[in-house]
């Protein structure tokens, strides 16, 4: 199966192929060079590290607990 590189690198991966390794959206694969001059694309398994850290930014995702008007906030924020 040919495929072609695009002009950042990229290449799709053939249907039958994505179906045969089970790779899906998201899927992390491993490209391997061979001595012959081939490569190979290995479907990497699961991580066994730690667990992901919570991101900085997810820390701060929630809703906002003060109960004030439209008004009231421009006010806050235009100082008046």
């Amino acid at each position: 199966m040919d495929t072609l590189v695009t002009s950042k690198g990229q290449v799709t991966i053939p249907k039958k192929v994505r179906d045969h390794l089970g790779i899906k959206p998201g899927t992390a694969v491993r490209f391997e060079p061979t001595a012959d001059g081939r490569a190979v694309l290995t479907k990497v398994g699961p991580r066994k590290s730690s667990p992901r850290k919570r991101s900085r930014f997810a820390a701060l995702r929630g809703t906002a607990s003060v109960r004030m008007s439209t008004d009231e906030i421009m006010a806050l924020t235009r100082g008046d």
